[in-house]
């Protein structure tokens, strides 16, 4: 891919959590090939060949902490890209620590071995369009830092993460806009998001288990009439977080072939796509 050097890839550093199925496995597979050295985070080996790999479960902070320590010596990280998550399968609580809490805690404790200039890459989703509406509350969420703080206060909220996997995504969302300002003036550290539509990943393949394929029937693609397949969410995530996007941060890129913003102004019709959904 030389033809591709302009980005900025070949021989950076690039960390990524979820390196090892779905959107990280091809984002990971892309950034290879782009020639960036990568170091990859996961609770299983990725297939993608690496600098190294740190076998990390994002929910137990104390191994965040360790992978994050172990970090710091690797030399200036130009990259990092937060891809791990899990679905709503497996329980609101389990889908706030690893898919925000534990992203969170990864990448502030890296962020000190990020190099100036340098750029966080973050897998949201379609789920976290509510952010604006729920955003009192979340912002109560991202005034904790300690993770096991965090946790407390999910806990004692049953009713507020009980779509764990939406709440997850909204926050990284929110995360991603306010914090966005404190690493620019610092060190001009870029963030942003970007929220996928249905992606034919195995996380999908679970999804689709407990919803029923017909919910993804008829689940609008208004562009290519069928889900996402896991390289075409892969690279507007690695456009995003190359050096060509030099001027954005804070953002949300939603890539979800026209969903979000056909909803948020009626041009498309979603009353009904929960009716009859196993689950």
């Amino acid at each position: 891919m030389q033809d591709l050097d302009g980005l900025g890839y070949r021989g950076a550093t690039v960390v990524m959590t979820g390196a090892s199925s779905g959107m990280g496995e091809a984002a990971a597979r892309i950034l290879h090939e782009l020639g960036a050295r990568l170091h990859l985070v996961d609770v299983k080996a990725p297939s993608v060949p690496c600098e190294r790999f740190y076998q990390t479960d994002l929910s137990r902070p104390d191994e965040v902490r360790a992978t994050a320590a172990a970090l710091q010596d690797i030399g200036p990280v130009d990259h990092v890209f937060a891809c791990a998550g899990l679905g709503h399968t497996f329980g609101p609580m389990t889908c706030m620590l690893v898919n925000y809490i534990g992203t969170r805690q990864f990448v502030e404790a890296v962020l000190p071995a990020v190099k100036s200039g340098g750029s966080i890459g973050v897998i949201s989703s379609d789920a976290g369009m509510a952010w604006q509406q729920n955003l009192a509350i979340n912002l109560q969420l991202l005034a904790i830092a300690d993770p096991d703080e965090a946790r407390k206060w999910c806990e004692a909220r049953p009713e507020v993460i009980k779509d764990g996997y939406s709440v997850s995504k909204e926050m990284l969302i929110v995360w991603a806009k306010n914090h966005g300002v404190a690493m620019a003036q610092d060190r001009g550290v870029r963030i942003n998001c970007i929220g996928p539509c249905p992606t034919a990943t195995p996380f999908m393949d679970e999804a689709v288990r407990d919803l029923g394929d017909a919910f993804f029937q008829r689940f609008p693609y208004p562009l290519l009439q069928r889900m996402a397949t896991p390289q075409e969410q892969a690279w507007p995530l690695i456009l995003l977080t190359s050096r060509l996007n030099a001027v954005v941060t804070g953002a949300m890129l939603y890539t979800d072939q026209g969903f979000a913003g056909g909803v948020s102004t009626g041009a498309l019709d979603v009353g009904g796509l929960m009716s009859g959904a196993a689950g």
